[in-house]
């Protein structure tokens, strides 16, 4: 089973990723929602409710989620040794090239605008769920007697 960290606010937009990566993966993967900034910093460093949290293989990231910005949250990351290799797809509505610029700035591997239709939405993520989970291999990991995983180090 493949673990996807989803950080979305919205709960319309938050629904309508997790059915289309359902309906691409066919049952091959497990969607985490994390609503907003601070939710998903705990999910990521499994503190409080998520100390059983998987490592994700991906990351879905909205920029726009309130007291934590996705910003802020993407900057956490990838300074962390231990999760900086998780690849994180940033999608927003915004096409500011400050949004843009700071976003690969902070290491995301792709920036998506959220399209507007639904077919387009739909199609979006299948090309997300075959380019970062199908096709890309992931970082190698290793997992510990807890179940968690963790980067190989020294690779």
């Amino acid at each position: 089973m493949i673990d996807v960290l989803l950080v979305e606010d919205d709960p319309g937009e938050a629904l309508l990723v997790q059915e289309a990566l359902a309906e691409s993966s066919q049952g091959t993967l497990r969607c985490h929602i994390a609503a907003d900034g601070d939710r998903a910093v705990r999910f990521l460093w499994r503190q409080d409710e998520f100390t059983l949290a998987p490592r994700p293989r991906l990351i879905l990231l909205d920029l726009n989620l309130g007291a934590m910005h996705g910003l802020q949250v993407l900057a956490k990351l990838k300074a962390d040794d231990g999760l900086k290799t998780i690849p994180v797809v940033v999608l927003s509505s915004s096409r500011h090239p400050a949004d843009i610029h700071h976003s690969y700035a902070q290491h995301a591997s792709a920036y998506i605008v959220k399209p507007v239709e639904l077919d387009d939405f739909g199609r979006m993520i299948n090309i997300i769920h075959a380019c970062f989970l199908r096709l890309a291999e992931p970082p190698p990991v290793y997992e510990d007697g807890d179940g968690h995983q963790h980067p190989v180090p020294g690779v």
